[in-house]
């Protein structure tokens, strides 16, 4: 049966990470607290410290269970710096995955999603649950999708950028850089790079300054 690490414990997201690991037949060989917190995996998971990572567990395929980018850019970073060289890919089994789709590697995609053929993912996307990806989307690195969203066909969103919970993208839309995309938003127009998007219609509300896991207003 297959392994894999889990990096970066301490967000409650990681439940329903375990489930689609679960649902996939693979089993979690250790959850590593690369901070110091509480953590939500079952009480049967080994749960370490990055010190007592062993060379047989570095050999193994690793998540980074965190749904901030932000959170999740810098604990890939701290992974890749005690060893880990082997992200892993997990499409939750309850998604019709397209036979014409691209996943980077560490990238997740949670139950019940529905995906576009053709679509293009960068490294380290989180895809969270029900959400609905239109066609030939593009998603930079570690751009985190929020429950229930809608992206329409051809929109393309920069590296870092969040989309809230049910927010809606309309077709060939761009959202630039570490944007974020508030809750229940309808988005209609291009979204410069670090800017917060809030409304229907969305309007600009802020500028400069974002980082799209810093500002964590109804995204998770």
């Amino acid at each position: 049966m297959a392994q894999v690490l889990l990096f970066g414990i301490g967000s409650s997201v990681i439940v329903d990470i375990e489930e689609s690991l679960h649902r996939a037949g693979v089993t979690i060989a250790a959850g590593i607290r690369n901070f110091p917190s509480d953590h939500h995996l079952s009480e049967d998971v080994r749960v370490i410290v990055p010190d007592e990572l062993t060379d047989d567990l570095r050999q193994l395929p690793y998540l980074v269970p965190l749904f901030r980018p932000v959170h999740r850019q810098s604990a890939a970073r701290e992974a890749a710096g005690v060893g880990l060289r082997h992200p892993f890919r997990l499409i939750d089994p309850t998604v019709a995955a397209p036979r014409r789709l691209t996943l980077g590697p560490g990238s997740y995609v949670n139950v019940g999603c529905s995906l576009g053929s053709c679509c293009d993912f960068g490294p380290f996307v989180f895809i969270n649950r029900g959400a609905s990806i239109g066609h030939h989307v593009r998603l930079g690195a570690f751009v985190s999708i929020g429950p229930r969203a809608v992206l329409g066909a051809l929109v393309t969103i920069g590296t870092g950028s969040v989309v809230g919970i049910g927010a809606v993208i309309l077709p060939s839309v761009t959202i630039g850089e570490n944007a974020v995309v508030g809750a229940g938003s309808v988005v209609t127009r291009d979204v410069p790079p670090e800017s917060l998007a809030l409304g229907n219609p969305a309007r600009i509300r802020r500028r400069s300054s974002i980082d799209g896991g810093h500002d964590s207003r109804n995204t998770s």
